[in-house]
């Protein structure tokens, strides 16, 4: 059976890392969430003191480290960064990490290291646009800021009793800020790559967002 390469992009909160997860299990394929790769590099420069801002010394970190994505869990030259790379401080972190190109270069051969073979599913934020330009499938999952700080927000509360509106405003803006940096920055902007299809999931259910990516697959795999 062929198979394929398939591409998850969108900005934080639309989903993609749900749906790719479940897309995953159903086809019995890889997933790899390269958002995880990119945040374990910050952390890993930041743990040894390093700037963030400097691409030769963190490329070599995102060259030469070992990382390892195993389902939930990511870890970095033998560190459990699974849930220390979730953090808000991290997240910015990888936001200024993601723009230096000789990072991007050298995490981007990675993935295709990893993905060449096919049976994947990648997500991310160029996955569609420069990792894999000719994946066999290719989505982009987009929702209204104010949803996606709602889901964020939730999981960040997850335990707790209640969301409450000043932490969802607080991850909006955060979100909004995050979506500045990926969709203007000089080095694979976050965008809609060619031939890739959107799904607006603002108002859709997990189920119906898997559905109609599995319809796109299915498709694929008979033609």
């Amino acid at each position: 059976m062929n198979r394929l390469i398939i591409a998850i992009d969108g900005p934080s909160g639309a989903g993609k890392g749900t749906v790719a997860r479940t897309i995953a299990a159903r086809l019995g394929y890889q997933h790899l969430d390269t958002g995880a790769m990119y945040r374990a590099v910050a952390w890993k420069a930041r743990h040894d003191g390093r700037p963030l801002d400097d691409d030769a010394i963190v490329s070599e970190i995102a060259r030469t480290a070992a990382i390892a994505v195993d389902g939930p869990t990511v870890s970095i030259d033998g560190h459990d960064v699974t849930s220390a790379i979730r953090t808000p401080d991290v997240d910015q972190a990888a936001s200024i990490v993601a723009r230096l190109p000789h990072v991007r270069e050298a995490l981007v051969a990675r993935f295709r290291e990893i993905g060449a073979a096919g049976g994947i599913v990648m997500e991310g934020r160029d996955i569609g646009t420069v990792v894999f330009p000719d994946a066999d499938v290719k989505l982009y999952l987009d929702a209204s800021v104010e949803e996606r700080a709602r889901r964020r927000a939730t999981d960040a509360a997850r335990g707790a009793s209640q969301t409450g509106e000043a932490s969802i405003a607080g991850v909006a803006t955060a979100l909004e800020a995050r979506d500045r940096s990926d969709r203007t920055r000089a080095v694979a902007p976050l965008t809609l790559a060619p031939g890739a299809v959107f799904i607006d999931t603002t108002h859709l259910g997990v189920d119906e967002v898997v559905s109609r990516v599995m319809a796109l697959v299915e498709g694929k795999l008979r033609g």
